[in-house]
């Protein structure tokens, strides 16, 4: 069978699996089963593939089609142009994730002099390095709590952090711990937390909920990280300085009134390539 009919092949049963991008996750698989990239995979589609390439093909093939996320298998996934460490325990890299980033530098942009910040439930660090790579006086430190996901951070930061974004263990809802970890007055605070309502985690699709709970459930109505922010974290945000998060879709108005409580102005909410309400960012008093 050649390399062009088995990815075929392997499309056609991520397809029956009821994958959502089967062609897409097939070329993926291919390149990461046999090293290629994409335009070695595209030109050597007539070459005649070995037993050897087609069984690690079909064993990629087959985690997919038990709805491993692909970034998983992959072990890496693209966010504003680095190539992140990703795998079971942390939250994969979304590109409306650029949405937030984007907007805070927006704010950001001319301002002289160094830069601090931080970035809350960091994750992959996808958010902070983002920044830092469009503000190059910036520099951050990016709290993760969970040991699952601790790995993943300390990686990518060392891979593309360029010495300017400290990893930092710690808890965002323990309210002691701005005083403990920050090294000063922020003028940036960016967040990409768990939203999504508890009642509703049963309910997405199969590949997301093989993402860990604890990055997505943002307790009963979806705010707990939200409060927690506006409440312990916010006051730490110097006056004048930006305050960032991402929201879901229906979560504009009560964040708003959240941060307008802890004396965050001049709100803006920016949408993503869906229409869809994705970040707010505003300005302490």
């Amino acid at each position: 069978m050649t390399v062009g009919q088995l990815r075929r092949q392997g499309a056609a049963r991520l397809a029956e699996a009821g994958c959502e991008s089967p062609e897409f996750d097939s070329f993926c698989l291919a390149e990461k089963a046999w090293g290629l990239d994409q335009q070695a995979l595209l030109l050597q589609s007539g070459r005649q593939a070995s037993p050897q390439e087609e069984k690690a093909f079909f064993r990629l093939i087959e985690e997919r089609a038990g709805r491993r996320p692909l970034q998983y298998i992959l072990g890496t996934w693209p966010f504003m142009g680095m190539e992140l460490a990703v795998g079971e325990g942390v939250l994969c890299p979304r590109d409306d994730t650029e949405v937030v980033v984007r907007a805070a530098a927006e704010e950001l942009r001319g301002r002289p002099g160094a830069l601090y910040g931080v970035d809350l439930c960091g994750g992959t660090g996808a958010v902070a390095l983002g920044l830092c790579s469009l503000l190059h006086s910036l520099s951050m430190d990016s709290v993760e709590y969970l040991e699952a996901a601790w790995g993943f951070l300390q990686e990518n930061l060392h891979h593309f952090g360029g010495g300017r974004v400290r990893p930092v263990r710690g808890d965002v809802l323990d309210a002691s711990m701005p005083e403990k970890l920050l090294q000063g007055p922020l003028d940036v605070l960016i967040s990409n937390p768990p939203y999504i309502a508890s009642e509703e985690l049963p309910g997405l699709q199969e590949e997301v909920r093989r993402e860990p709970d604890t990055a997505l459930d943002g307790g009963p109505d979806g705010l707990v990280f939200y409060r927690a922010i506006a409440d312990f974290w916010v006051p730490w945000v110097r006056p004048g300085g930006v305050v960032a998060l991402e929201i879901g879709e229906e979560q504009a108005d009560p964040v708003c009134r959240l941060l307008e409580s802890a004396g965050v102005t001049g709100l803006r909410v920016y949408q993503d390539l869906g229409g869809l309400d994705r970040a707010v960012t505003g300005t302490r008093t």
